[in-house]
């Protein structure tokens, strides 16, 4: 699996992962000629330049001063007429969706409402533009990154002196873990910070890889001390594709009905838990009670806790990292004499695959078709049967295969300085 990480040790910021990407090994021509079909009045160009004596690239945007206010909606459809492909488009909106959202919360306000000021100026749309076709253009499965700094200290906007992390870039910092600022500046723009959130599943040290390329691209500031550069490394991991990392969360309860419980266990599913399971526990004081578990991805984790101690009477969630072994699995249907039966194959390597029904379809099957639940899964099982192969990953014959490759995410919000890291 190649992974793209962002070594955020000096923060992040829109010009800064646009250089990054050129610097990368994405073509700069690519990302000046999406940029240019926006019909901005800008150009954008790339230069070497040194910071606290290292080499680095950097984003020059160059345009006319400008009175515009732009909403969310002038944004989107500006890059409908763009000559983005879908899957750009459709990263670049979730961007500026995710940025406008952290926006309206600061300020209390409508997303639609949201004045995109600093942020909606061309310099910051080209520098989120321009890297969501960069993120596109370097074709890898997975971003991961380190710890944010958000820097410290204070800055002064529109709405008077406030400190940092300022109030948007907070609010799209939640669920990630921060990093020490040693530097009396603003680090982490919310521009860097809306597109980190997006598009990155995992934040942590470096994983092992085998790195193919290097990035480097340079904040406007020059600092003394730090060299003001955000790192991507581009490589390939060097776990199984068999093999994930996810987390655990678990607590303990003997003060809550059951209905409730059950009614926790089923909105944490909702909300996008890998599984939620309870087990009988006993507890201090012989009280019999309940341990919730819930298996995660890690950007999920805050939402998923925030269920926990919104439903349930508990004090305190333990949360640990796990790996995973688990089978190759492939998404595959059968015909049987009640109809079409979705489900899963599952293998290991140079092994026959298994089939397993989706519950929820021989259910369906089942009612419509008034017969007993039993009855549709041995179907289900015997079409699978006859056409049972010897080897995987191939599905059999009959077994219609349904995988596929996923895709390489008034108010005067935003009052920060130019995106400059």
């Amino acid at each position: 699996m190649r992974i793209a990480y962002f070594d955020c040790f000096s923060g992040i910021a829109g010009d800064m992962t646009l250089a990054a990407l050129v610097d990368a090994g994405v073509d700069p021509r690519a990302i000046q000629s999406a940029v240019a079909s926006l019909g901005l009045p800008c150009e954008l160009t790339f230069e070497t330049v040194k910071r606290c004596g290292f080499r680095a690239n950097y984003a020059r945007v160059i345009t006319p001063p400008e009175h515009a206010h732009r909403h969310l909606h002038h944004i989107e459809a500006m890059i409908d007429r763009s000559t983005l492909t879908p899957r750009q488009n459709d990263l670049a909106k979730r961007i500026f969706r995710k940025l406008g959202e952290a926006e309206a919360a600061s300020h209390g306000v409508d997303i639609q409402k949201v004045h995109f000021h600093e942020v909606g100026a061309v310099d910051s749309i080209v520098d989120i533009v321009g890297s969501a076709v960069g993120l596109d253009l370097l074709g890898v499965d997975r971003f991961e990154a380190s710890a944010i700094p958000p820097g410290r200290g204070f800055i002064r906007a529109a709405h008077g002196r406030m400190p940092l992390p300022a109030p948007a870039t907070a609010t799209l910092l939640k669920g990630i873990p921060l990093a020490e600022s040693t530097v009396d500046f603003e680090l982490t723009t919310p521009t860097g910070a809306a597109i980190i959130a997006t598009v990155a599943e995992a934040f942590g040290p470096l994983p092992a890889m085998t790195v193919e390329a290097i990035g480097l691209g340079a904040g406007t500031k020059d600092f003394p001390d730090q060299a003001n550069i955000l790192r991507i490394f581009i490589g390939k991991v060097h776990l199984p594709a068999s093999t994930d990392r996810v987390w655990v969360l678990e607590t303990n309860l003997d003060d809550l009905p059951g209905e409730v419980v059950a009614y926790a266990t089923a909105k944490l599913m909702e909300c996008g838990a890998l599984d939620a399971f309870v087990t009988p526990i006993q507890m201090k004081k012989n009280r019999p009670g309940v341990m919730i578990t819930v298996l995660c991805d890690e950007p999920k984790i805050g939402d998923l806790e925030e269920i926990l101690f919104r439903e349930t009477t508990t004090l305190g969630i333990r949360r640990y990292p796990v790996s995973r072994h688990k089978l190759k699995r492939q998404a595959a249907e059968v015909e049987t004499p009640f109809g079409t039966i979705k489900g899963k194959l599952g293998w290991l390597e140079g092994r026959p695959p298994t089939f397993s029904p989706e519950y929820e379809d021989c259910a369906r099957v089942a009612r419509d078709g008034g017969v007993p639940l039993r009855d549709v899964y041995q179907a289900a099982h015997s079409a699978y049967a006859q056409a049972r192969p010897t080897t995987a990953p191939a599905p059999p014959a009959g077994v219609v295969d349904h995988s596929h490759s996923h895709d390489h995410p008034h108010s005067h919000p935003h009052d920060h300085p130019k995106d400059s890291g």
